[in-house]
């Protein structure tokens, strides 16, 4: 049952490289390879339109994007997120000299948890910035209400959820600024990349001049701005991808479908929740291994699939709360987080891509049966 290759927990979606060879061509014809080139100019409408939002600006990377998207909101103090997620999300708050405040997260949704968001704001809070775990959607209309009452921003981190719709609305209409990532692991790739989405034309010009250096015209420099830029050759790379997502998801929905028919008699396994009203992005395929009830750990089976050349991940794992720089905040202590630390230790991202085949699919959901058995 050993797979004779590795397989990965994904691979990126890449482009036929013809396609992608006439595009660099129109680049090197126009010798412009950065500052807002064509190719910019189109793979940001083309994005606009995909993910239906009324505004966008692509960045160089997701990271930066964060901390761009926290300099134009001006926040200030604590800014209160998850730490259910990856790195850059507590890390930008911390680059900008503020203070993640950790909350615990849904035990479904794996989501921030709106009920712990409330009790954690202080006088210094300025912002909320939840996570789309896994693309499915936080509580938007919960933490909106919550956001109002106490006059704060909302950044949400949608680095999984590209594509991912509410009742038709694409995900990066809800909160102040939306983050996409573009990095070379998600469902939509620019080999490295990212963007924000945003409401209005005042607040998207102020990202695009924070971006660029707070350069406004050749002789005046108005904000301290940071290089934020996306190339031209990132354009190309996601405008030639952006041509083939829609048959990736269509493969990564019948993926879906096999894990789920192959996986549901297998004591101790929870997969993610199918939330109504969501049109799924099929980002990521994670499942949830109850100890006590498969009778083995998720650090077990982690290392048991490596032995049949599979390679999951424990995605998120260790927590943000428990990485050595943020142990020391209050926030961080795991007497307060104790369904994220549960489901931290419980949680392995299967692999999950358009590559895969079904009889792929169905030889890992056998190995895991066989560990269960072991």
């Amino acid at each position: 049952m050993r797979f004779n290759k590795p397989i990965y927990v994904t691979r990126p979606l890449l482009p036929p490289l013809e396609e992608l060879s006439k595009s660099l061509q129109d680049i090197w014809d126009a010798q412009w390879l950065t500052n807002n080139g064509a190719k910019h100019k189109e793979l940001e409408n083309e994005l606009r339109d995909y993910l239906k939002v009324p505004q966008l600006s692509l960045f160089n990377n997701g990271t930066i994007a964060l901390l761009v998207a926290i300099k134009a909101l001006e926040l200030t103090g604590e800014v209160i997120t998850t730490p259910f997620t990856f790195a850059a999300t507590a890390h930008s708050i911390s680059w900008m000299n503020l203070e993640p405040v950790f909350v615990d997260i849904d035990p479904v949704t794996m989501c921030i948890d709106p009920n712990r968001i409330e009790e954690a704001i202080t006088p210094r809070t300025s912002a909320i910035m939840p996570v789309h775990v896994f693309g499915t959607p936080c509580d938007v209309k919960a933490i909106a209400e919550i956001a109002e009452r106490h006059n704060l921003k909302v950044i949400y981190d949608a680095a999984h959820a590209f594509g991912t719709e509410i009742d038709g609305t694409g995900i990066g209409n809800f909160g102040n600024i939306t983050m996409y990532s573009f990095h070379a692991t998600k469902l939509f790739n620019s080999a490295e990349g990212g963007a924000l989405a945003c409401k209005s034309e005042e607040l998207k010009k102020k990202i695009d001049l924070l971006k660029n250096f707070g350069i406004k015209n050749e002789e005046e420099v108005i904000e301290v701005g940071i290089n934020g830029k996306m190339n031209e050759l990132q354009a190309a790379m996601g405008l030639a991808v952006l041509e083939h997502v829609e048959e990736e998801r269509q493969k990564r929905a019948i993926i879906k479908q096999t894990y789920i028919e192959n996986l549901k008699d297998i004591p101790g396994i929870k997969l993610m929740p199918d939330l109504p009203g969501v049109r799924s992005n099929y980002q990521y395929f994670a499942i949830r291994i109850d100890e006590e009830e498969f009778g083995r750990s998720r650090d077990y089976v982690y290392e048991e699939l490596k032995k049949y050349n599979v390679f999951a991940r424990k995605y998120f794992h260790p927590l943000c709360s428990n990485y050595e720089c943020y142990r020391h905040l209050p926030s961080a202590n795991q007497k307060n987080l104790p369904v994220a630390n549960r489901i931290g230790n419980g949680v392995l991202s299967m692999p999950f891509y358009g590559g895969l085949s079904e009889e792929d699919v169905r030889t890992i959901c056998e190995i895991l049966r066989c560990i269960n058995e072991l």
